[in-house]
């Protein structure tokens, strides 16, 4: 673009004219991504991942139905949600997560997604996955908290619509505990009940009960859920139950308004334990989820003793100048621009983090507030362009020129690791796709997908900015439900 200015025309060497057009230019280059064509792609990905009988109004046209015994063997209707990742397990700890970032994202985004036409579709994804989640619940003290034999189902590489593999089903109840699970789950009902609102009031009332209950469960039987669950262990263990416990009781508060505010206010003024600053937002440390919530209260100004709740809000604030490069511990970045947490699937802690900046910028705008990083004011316009810039990188804008969302673009990813997306569908071919036999013809099979895993964001790139597009790679090809669920509310936010 320089030479090109430079040299097309003799009139117009550097002058202050060729470099305003030049600022055009580039301003016109940091524009171009199309948030609004990525927000109809990443929900596209959760129709992608349903589970159960599909509905007449299904879009993503080569999956089918599946699973349709899930919960037999507990006699139990366990059918629906959604599969965890690129297996076809159903997980309950980071679908509950996956929920409630979901709800967050269409409350706290609710205006832009309405006029990008995307509401009811965030809703209708949201409504998905608590239909599951009601009928996993269906004691004050049990809860379902997975479906599935996650070793057996990772030996095989099959369609959803042809397994074979076992479905036994998991629970946690009073004999056997799993604070972490039923506070999680609550707290993706309790935020679930406030997107459900206005819209659908009875189910709304119907959710809060549900995230009630399950709040005592947790407060009444503490442990983790892998304890109960040792199967979800190896694939999905938890660090702890505190932090859930707070999350639980933040969506609570937010949910309740008025109503029995006051004790979940409490247990959070009260807790002995609020995290402390963080270093990632994610399906297993929702700590700095709880902090937010929590500044949001502070910065509003409406409640009585908020200064029970200034750390939360310091610890907050803490964490998000260490994503500006403006605190005293600095998250790392790539040398291409990414925030960089963690090698497993990093780019779900990205996404996670960019929605937390999203929402804070808000919430910091409407107070007239600002945070005070090492001496240096941070403004909320400030946090939207770091979201902003991990979006980019994410949509293309990065070291490979590669979308790390697939179906968005012309570069993307098209070998995610995705049983589904990856053989043959159901409606062009019903020839049964065996255990070994998808290893064989499609795991193994250098080839794209079949099937566009449209907005589907992958695990991403190495620290390094470097990645491969390999399907063997699941550490870094592998996308998950909970990776996009926040990046709905950047994207809205972007749009």
């Amino acid at each position: 673009m320089m030479s090109q200015l430079k040299n097309g025309s003799s009139q117009c060497s550097w002058t202050s004219i060729c470099i305003v057009l030049l600022l055009m230019s580039m301003a016109r280059g940091a524009l171009s991504t199309n948030y609004g064509e990525a927000l109809t792609n990443s929900l596209l990905y959760f129709e992608a991942q349903r589970s159960g009988k599909l509905p007449s109004n299904q879009r993503v046209n080569w999956r089918g139905d599946s699973a349709l015994r899930d919960g037999s063997d507990a006699h139990i209707d366990l059918t629906g949600g959604y599969y965890d990742a690129g297996d076809n397990m159903k997980f309950g700890f980071p679908l509950a997560f996956t929920t409630t970032m979901l709800a967050w994202s269409s409350i706290e985004m609710a205006s832009q997604l309405k006029a990008h036409k995307e509401y009811e579709n965030v809703l209708t994804a949201l409504k998905w996955a608590t239909d599951f989640l009601i009928k996993a619940h269906p004691e004050p003290n049990v809860l379902y908290g997975q479906v599935g034999d996650g070793n057996s189902d990772h030996a095989c590489w099959m369609r959803p619509e042809d397994m074979t593999t076992p479905r036994p089903t998991y629970r946690i109840d009073a004999q056997h505990p799993g604070a972490d699970l039923a506070a999680e789950t609550a707290a993706a009902m309790a935020a679930a009940s406030i997107a459900f609102t206005q819209s659908n009031p009875t189910y709304a009332e119907t959710l809060v009960s549900h995230a009630k209950d399950l709040f005592e469960f947790a407060k009444a039987h503490h442990g983790v859920y892998q304890s109960s669950i040792p199967n979800a262990g190896s694939f999905y263990a938890s660090s702890g139950y505190e932090d859930e416990l707070l999350w639980a009781a933040a969506w609570l508060h937010r949910a309740n308004d008025e109503l029995d505010e006051d004790t979940y206010l409490n247990f959070l003024k009260e807790a002995s334990n609020n995290g402390g600053p963080r270093t990632v937002f994610s399906w297993d440390d929702k700590f700095l989820g709880a902090q937010v919530l929590m500044a949001k209260l502070v910065l509003e100004g409406k409640i009585e003793g908020v200064e029970d709740l200034e750390e939360y809000k310091s610890n907050a604030e803490k964490f998000i100048c260490n994503c500006a490069q403006k605190g005293s511990k600095n998250v790392k970045k790539t040398p291409g621009g990414l925030l960089w947490f963690l090698p497993w699937n990093n780019l779900q802690y990205t996404t996670a983090t960019s929605f937390i900046l999203s929402a804070y910028s808000k919430y910091l705008e409407a107070a007239n507030a600002s945070i005070e990083c090492s001496n240096e004011k941070l403004e909320a316009f400030e946090l939207l362009n770091i979201a902003r810039a991990q979006a980019d990188y994410i949509l293309g804008s990065n070291p490979k020129s590669m979308s790390y969302m697939v179906g968005f673009g012309t570069n993307y990813p098209k070998r995610p690791h995705h049983r589904g997306a990856s053989i043959v569908s159901i409606n062009k071919d019903k020839t049964v796709v065996s255990c070994n036999e998808g290893f064989n013809a499609w795991f193994n099979n250098p080839a794209p997908n079949p099937n566009v895993l449209t907005g589907a964001i992958v695990g991403g790139p190495d620290e390094n900015d470097a990645y491969g597009d390999e399907r063997t790679d699941f550490q870094h090809s592998e996308p998950a439900p909970a990776t996009a669920a926040p990046f709905v509310g950047v994207l809205a936010a972007l749009a």
